[in-house]
């Protein structure tokens, strides 16, 4: 996932532009970083009350965001086209829906996966024990979120931290600040306490150096593998925890026996969706000899029948490149092959309404390519799928896995059996079998990555339990004056801990008779008398 910079910003205010149009979108006052200590102690305060709420109470404020993400769901869907660019059904299959569906499942399930759990005893040498994991909330949690899913992912986010009882500072990308506003009143409609969410302004590295400077408990970021190995190494100094998922170069992996008009079709979203800028989506297809050139023939045709453009009257399939950034680097990606020998062999077609002040880089399908170009190497974060042949299946997972990056991989195969078995072989985070991009809307599903895809998880459980800390209680059912190990030590207190050892390892039934009689006559004699 890319980094990126606002197109025009002075030290007062950030400007945002439409990348399909090049039109000004908006222009907002950025924040007074001088003023974070009190943004901080304002969150701290508010948090202290959230937290003691239940997950029932927590819930009914969560849930009146739901009301209002439906009720505004076309002006939501226009707010992401215009500064994101892509289509304003993308932005609703991708950006609305998955928000109104988190709200649901994090609201009706938070209390479920972080309620307090009893632990089993390990041994009875400890009968008089008991203990129990409660989840405690980090506190004030600062997330940073990209430009490319502007309205989803740090929505989603924002809802697991308030469900799991923290307070929310959220840095939202600046080309993008208006879905950061959208963000702002979602949250308001819930009536939440004062100072328990707050919206920042300003760039990407001054926010985060305030975060950690002031001592923001937790940071959730979401970009690129360079600025997340940057926040990593900056937030090393104080020890501040991190939750990172970065890029991803995802492999699509295409059978002998799949269905090619489904595999084209799920190719073909999840590789322009978003004019390919997501983190999850296919960046690399390797299919299997005996259906290679029918694959081809396929995608290109329907690459062919794609349309680009602005979104004038939903009568685009595919928008905007967000920044000039991203296109530079899409090119310089494209360009990089084609001098190594590949092959453009079908492009989209644009439509009136793409317009040379746009971002528009057609939906580009590329064959002739290899391991050595950064096409298939390097996340390009852009509408281009390079196809490459395999033979066997050790081959295509060997190529899959050459690569820094494991976020997402699909095998695609009418023997569900035997995708099954191989995606394990796979380094990714997420395997889908026959489908590809999808996950990401399912909150009951983690997303996160293996080697520089990213540390931890986001969404399901697992992502409400990174959004806090686990905390063990421990006690005892009766309270005797001293522990079997406690001082004073003898000669007795040493075979009675031997006789312990048996106890828990014997090496037969008789000497565990003898080492549970010894044991239990001493254990009563010294837990249950004074020490003089």
């Amino acid at each position: 996932m890319k980094a990126a910079k606002s197109k025009a910003k002075t030290s007062a205010t950030t400007v945002t532009y439409n990348p399909a149009t090049g039109e000004k979108v908006a222009e907002y006052q950025n924040t007074d970083l001088r003023k974070f200590p009190e943004i901080i102690d304002r969150a701290r305060r508010a948090q202290a009350e959230w937290a003691k709420l239940s997950f029932r109470q927590r819930a009914k404020y969560i849930l009146r965001m739901r009301r209002y993400i439906t009720e505004h769901a076309d002006e939501l869907s226009l707010i992401v086209s215009q500064e994101n660019g892509k289509s304003r059904t993308d932005a609703l299959a991708t950006e609305v829906i998955p928000c109104s569906l988190s709200v649901r499942w994090y609201a009706k399930n938070a209390g479920r996966v972080l309620r307090e759990k009893h632990l089993e005893r390990s041994s009875w040498l400890f009968f008089n024990k008991q203990s129990k994991i409660i989840r405690v909330p980090w506190g004030v949690v600062g997330i940073i979120s990209p430009w490319n899913y502007p309205l989803s992912i740090p929505f989603g986010e924002v809802v697991m931290a308030l469900m799991a009882g923290n307070a929310v500072i959220l840095k939202v990308a600046a080309v993008t600040l208006s879905c950061g506003k959208a963000i702002e009143d979602i949250v308001k409609s819930a009536g939440l306490p004062d100072g328990l969410f707050t919206h920042v302004i300003g760039s990407g590295g001054a926010v985060s150096t305030a975060m950690i400077d002031h001592g923001i408990n937790k940071i959730f970021f979401t970009g690129s593998v360079p600025t997340g190995k940057h926040l990593m190494a900056q937030a090393a100094a104080k020890l501040v925890p991190l939750s990172l998922e970065l890029g991803g170069k995802d492999p699509m992996i295409v059978m002998n026996d799949a269905d090619l008009e489904r595999a084209t079709n799920g190719a073909a979203w999840a590789g322009y969706q978003n004019a390919g800028q997501s983190c999850g989506g296919v960046e690399r297809i390797y299919v299997q000899s005996g259906v290679y050139q029918q694959f081809v023939d396929l995608l290109a045709r329907k690459t062919k029948a794609m349309r680009h453009g602005a979104d004038t009257d939903f009568n685009v399939d595919m928008g905007a490149v967000t920044t000039k950034d991203q296109y530079n680097t899409i090119k310089s990606h494209l360009t990089s092959a084609l001098k190594k020998g590949a092959k453009v062999v079908a492009e989209s077609q644009p439509t009136a309404s793409a317009s040379k002040n746009g971002n528009f880089f057609p939906a580009t399908l590329v064959t002739n390519v290899n391991h050595n170009m950064d096409l298939m190497r390097e996340e390009t974060f852009g509408p281009i799928l390079p196809v490459m042949k395999f033979d066997t299946v050790e081959e295509a997972i060997r190529l899959a896995n050459d690569c820094s990056m494991g976020l997402t991989a699909s095998i695609w195969t009418k023997n569900t059996r035997f995708a099954k078995k191989i995606a394990p072989q796979i380094q990714a985070g997420a395997i889908t079998i026959n489908d590809h991009l999808y996950t990401h809307g399912l909150a009951e599903t983690p997303w996160g990555g293996f080697k520089e895809s990213g540390l931890g998880r986001t969404h399901s459980a697992l992502g409400l339990e990174e959004m806090t800390q686990p905390q063990i209680v421990n006690w005892d059912i009766m309270n005797p004056p001293r522990n079997l190990w406690w001082f004073p030590f003898s000669p007795e207190t040493y075979a009675a801990l031997k006789s312990a050892l048996i106890f828990s390892a014997p090496r037969g039934p008789l000497s565990w008779i003898k080492a549970s009689l010894h044991l239990a006559v001493f254990s009563i004699k010294k837990m249950f008398s004074k020490w003089a």
